[in-house]
């Protein structure tokens, strides 16, 4: 007989506004205690400096968390010129300084460079793994982490603002696997000077961003007066950019049983919608999340099974 899992079977989205000084998994925890959830996961680390946009998958959700973490994100952070540190943002000690400061002319010509497709080397203290280990628990334990450098796709950099000559605003919008720590210290080697990351916020992440977020504390006030549902996005929010296809409840109860769903009466349905091989949809019932699915060949294979 199967264990029963603790807690409530609650599925959706809750994007919370992650505030100053807590992990990603402290936040991750909290809301998860708020609603009883039996899962919980996230879409997409923020460091404890760092605040802003971090959508939160609860239930069956958390199938769908890898769609949020692929979507393109939007930053601003401040770079603080003259003084680098061991962790490339505030939180680390100073290793090196300059009394260079670039200007907001010299700042804008540098940005071409960094745009587009990139390598960087990521900031030692990171959660990427070498040989097992987390190269920040490496680090903090006196460790030689030597980073090997890696792709990063910049789709915009652009200059918000220089509010003094030490400092200096900016706005980047990217894709997965980018480490805004390591733009702004090779923003700063680039300008002849060195720097670090004084301020982070995550504006966006995939479809959700900053007009979706609810703060932890109006979260907490919501769970006193038991209006927690009001804080929660369907799944499908998630899922926005991939094709949905509607199911017979007799298709859907195939799918359910992890079997296949002929494409060919699914297609005869949606005329006008244009679909690939190997493309992943969204399979429906009755405006229902039963699936996400593959097309393969003639047949409609599920990916994962959405238990609602």
């Amino acid at each position: 007989m199967a264990r029963k899992k603790k807690g409530n079977p609650v599925h959706g989205w809750v994007v919370i506004d992650k505030p100053l000084g807590l992990s990603s998994s402290q936040t991750v925890g909290k809301v998860r205690k708020l609603f009883d959830a039996q899962k919980a996961g996230h879409g997409g680390t923020l460091d404890p400096l760092a605040t802003g946009v971090l959508p939160i998958a609860l239930g069956e959700a958390t199938k769908t968390v890898s769609f949020v973490m692929d979507g393109a994100k939007t930053y601003q952070f401040t770079v603080r010129w003259g003084q680098a540190t061991t962790t490339d943002d505030a939180e680390g000690d100073v290793v090196e300084t300059s009394d260079k400061r670039p200007d907001a002319a010299q700042i804008e010509a540098a940005l071409p460079r960094l745009t587009g497709l990139i390598e960087q080397v990521p900031p030692v203290y990171s959660a990427i793994k070498i040989d097992g280990q987390r190269a920040y628990k490496l680090a903090r334990d006196g460790e030689d982490v030597q980073m090997k450098s890696r792709p990063a796709q910049i789709d915009e950099f652009r200059l918000l603002g220089t509010p003094d000559p030490d400092h200096a605003r900016f706005e980047v919008i990217c894709q997965k696997g980018t480490y805004i720590r390591a733009l702004g210290r090779d923003l700063a080697i680039l300008l002849g000077t060195v720097g670090h990351v004084s301020a982070l916020r995550r504006t966006r992440t995939g479809p959700f961003g900053e007009n979706d977020a609810i703060s932890l504390d109006s979260l907490e006030a919501l769970g006193h007066i038991a209006r927690l549902e009001t804080g929660l996005l369907p799944i499908r929010t998630a899922l926005d950019d991939i094709p949905a296809l509607a199911l017979t409840e007799t298709e859907a109860g195939l799918m359910r049983q992890g079997g296949f769903v002929a494409l060919l009466p699914v297609m005869h349905r949606h005329a006008d919608l244009k679909v690939q091989q190997g493309e992943t949809v969204l399979a429906l019932v009755a405006d229902k999340p039963v699936a996400l699915a593959r097309i393969t060949g003639a047949e409609l294979r599920p990916v994962r099974v959405l238990n609602l």
